[in-house]
């Protein structure tokens, strides 16, 4: 046997026995949410098509910083996963400094989904369209305030897209997850945020909050009142949130192989497709190349965003 099919065989001995054990998948999310949810359902069909426990634990803290960096230092076997959303992508363009590099550290497997962003308002603000917002905000500059799950986040950099995009200038203010903003929302301490369908839909229909639009391609189940921006008149605003799985860098391949085509039978399935819609999750399939090229062309393009409003986890 020569030195190269030697090497073959031993990459491939991984996938033949994997799963032998228990997977651990690790959210850098608090519980709730949908990098909860999506996580939730993707762990109950892979446990039934793997045949063995694949257990969600959440570890939550400095803008998801400490949950990624437990994957970047774990043993590449695939037993140890990273479930996460496109504060992936933004965290590293705001931080200063990070424990992990947020490429070369991690495997990208693909993704599950996407959800989009739902503008919403106070329902005492006078305004019931998003033109009529851009209007009232741009005759009253920084005078109203904007919350979001935390600096940098996809509910912060939405918010700043919009602002570019608009010519409207607004406060923004950081809170500490999604909970938190909903609860000042609705108190009236924030005028506005854009946030995930499943976040906002419970207090959209009580009367709670203003719904606008959805960053979404058409209307979503859960709100399907509710008009996309390219119907509100904005259709270049296309933020929305991917939700993803990675594995650790140096993770063997055919492991990486076999997490994507599990994961390709599960979303292909109807049962799991309408669970995800049910939630104002979009199902997304991507190969492990795809996902990387999604990674380097989000990063291309928010890092111009970043840098022009000054965005930066130490300064806020």
């Amino acid at each position: 046997m020569t030195a190269a099919t030697s090497l073959a065989a031993a990459q491939h001995v991984p996938a033949l026995d994997y799963p032998n054990k228990p997977i651990k998948l690790i959210l850098p999310t608090t519980p709730a949410g949908s990098v909860d949810t999506g996580a939730r359902l993707l762990a109950d069909k892979l446990r039934e098509r793997l045949g063995k426990p694949v257990i969600v634990e959440n570890r939550p803290g400095a803008n998801t910083i400490i949950g990624t960096n437990a994957v970047a230092k774990a043993q590449p076997d695939g037993y140890t996963l990273l479930f996460v959303s496109s504060s992936h992508v933004l965290v590293p363009l705001v931080a200063s400094k990070l424990p992990y590099d947020p490429i070369k550290d991690f495997a990208p497997v693909g993704t599950v989904a996407y959800t989009p962003f739902v503008m919403v308002t106070h329902p005492s603000l006078p305004v019931s369209s998003v033109r009529q917002f851009i209007t009232y905000a741009q005759s009253r500059p920084g005078e109203l305030n904007y919350g979001s799950s935390g600096v940098g986040l996809g509910s912060h950099i939405a918010g700043e897209v919009f602002s570019a995009m608009t010519k409207v200038r607004m406060q923004h203010i950081p809170y500490k997850g999604g909970g938190q903003v909903m609860a000042e929302l609705i108190g009236g301490q924030v005028q506005v945020s854009w946030n995930s369908v499943s976040a906002v839909a419970p207090h959209v229909r009580s009367g709670k909050l203003k719904a606008l639009a959805v960053s979404a391609e058409s209307r979503v189940a859960a709100l399907p009142e509710v008009p996309t921006f390219g119907e509100a008149g904005l259709a270049d605003y296309q933020e929305r949130a991917w939700l993803g799985l990675f594995a650790p860098a140096g993770t063997p391949k055919p492991i990486i192989d076999k997490l994507s085509a599990e994961m390709t039978a599960i979303l292909s399935t109807p049962g799991i497709r309408n669970a995800l819609e049910a939630q104002g999750l979009v199902p997304f399939i991507s190969t492990p190349e795809q996902f990387t090229a999604l990674i380097k062309k989000e990063t291309d393009g928010l890092a111009p965003i970043v840098k022009a409003a000054n965005i930066r986890l130490d300064s806020n």
